[in-house]
């Protein structure tokens, strides 16, 4: 494992860096960072079987590449701070950003009833919007990145994207634009992950606060597309499992929610990926099982196209570095993960002008 991160003692153990990140870091991380607030344009995108994405465009004078991302399991580009974070790293670096709202979720919600896929089809999505983007003037290499459950979707972008010559043919875009994908604390087995968490003392919590926000997202899309959307089924979906059970599986022709989340593993896409990936993974993540472990490691060991950087601390999605972390990775703020993921990015592509 990586020892490269380094964080304060108080946030050595995973669900404290956790809980930390999620309940306060999000209220003062603009005070921990030089980068100004980009002007950015909205846009929206044609995805997979032509469903409406909502994303925000940024591009500064002269870019050398461009970030796609989105975000995990619940919110919307309003509330998605880390995201926001990203963007202004990035479009200091002179990355072009492209940030969007996934299937269901804020703004993609008023446009189309078309629920969540875990994957199966927002990694078409990715690089639709990275086609569309390329349009609108956003130049190759494309980077796809995401956190936690977007870091699943991302992973199906890479899928995606090396088979782009099968299906995008309608697509002004090469596979070989396509410069890789970078996630932090992806989702790589629901089954085991969501048995595990629903297990543990605080894990359940964790998880009903979840399921309150995917009832609230479902309640939202019932008031956008209400002949589209059973509330009944919405009253019916009090667990994350029982989300997809009652209002996803029987859209996209799975007989059960284990099926289902069977089909978007990632961890099975991650032998066979040719694009170039960083997965960032903490051991003491603690939203995910931690068997999984091992199996990354070894789902990643003969995959040169793999950067895996498995550290022992992390947190899901924090990565908050102490002063002494950053003096060792040398970053001039606490934010480790997005530091490393842009130094990946900036091996593949083009040196500013």
């Amino acid at each position: 494992m990586s020892d490269l991160f380094q964080t304060y003692p108080w946030l050595s153990n995973g669900l404290s860096m956790t809980l930390y990140t999620a309940l306060r870091a999000g209220k003062t991380w603009e005070k921990t960072i030089c980068e100004p607030q980009p002007s950015e344009r909205e846009q929206i995108f044609l995805g997979a079987g032509g469903v409406p994405i909502f994303g925000t465009i940024a591009i500064p004078d002269r870019p050398r590449g461009t970030i796609i991302g989105t975000y995990g399991i619940t919110g919307d580009l309003n509330n998605q701070w880390y995201l926001k974070l990203l963007r202004r790293k990035a479009f200091a670096q002179n990355y072009a950003v492209v940030l969007f709202d996934w299937r269901a979720h804020g703004a993609t919600a008023k446009l189309s009833p078309t629920l969540t896929s875990d994957g199966l089809y927002e990694g078409e999505d990715f690089v639709r919007i990275a086609a569309g983007a390329k349009a609108m003037g956003c130049p190759a290499p494309f980077w796809f990145t995401g956190y936690s459950l977007g870091g699943q979707l991302a992973l199906w972008g890479a899928k995606a994207a090396q088979t782009l010559v099968c299906w995008g043919q309608d697509l002004e875009l090469a596979p070989s634009e396509i410069g890789g994908v970078a996630v932090i604390c992806p989702n790589l087995d629901s089954n085991r992950s969501l048995s595990y968490l629903v297990r543990q003392p605080l894990g359940k919590y964790i998880e009903k606060a979840i399921t309150g926000e995917l009832k609230k997202l479902a309640w939202k899309l019932h008031q956008f597309h209400p002949q589209e959307i059973d509330p009944a089924a919405i009253a019916r979906a009090n667990s994350i499992w029982g989300f997809d059970r009652e209002l996803v599986i029987e859209r996209l022709g799975f007989s059960s929610v284990e099926e289902y989340y069977d089909a978007s593993n990632a961890l099975k896409l991650l032998p066979s990926l040719k694009i170039p990936t960083l997965i960032l993974y903490a051991a003491d993540d603690p939203m995910f099982d931690p068997a999984i472990v091992p199996d990354l490691q070894a789902a990643c060991t003969n995959n040169p196209n793999i950067d895996l950087m498995l550290t022992a601390r992390g947190g899901h999605v924090g990565y908050l570095s102490s002063k002494s972390g950053q003096r060792l990775a040398k970053d001039r703020d606490r934010w480790w993960a997005w530091n490393r993921i842009l130094e990946w990015c900036d091996r593949g592509s083009p040196k500013p002008i």
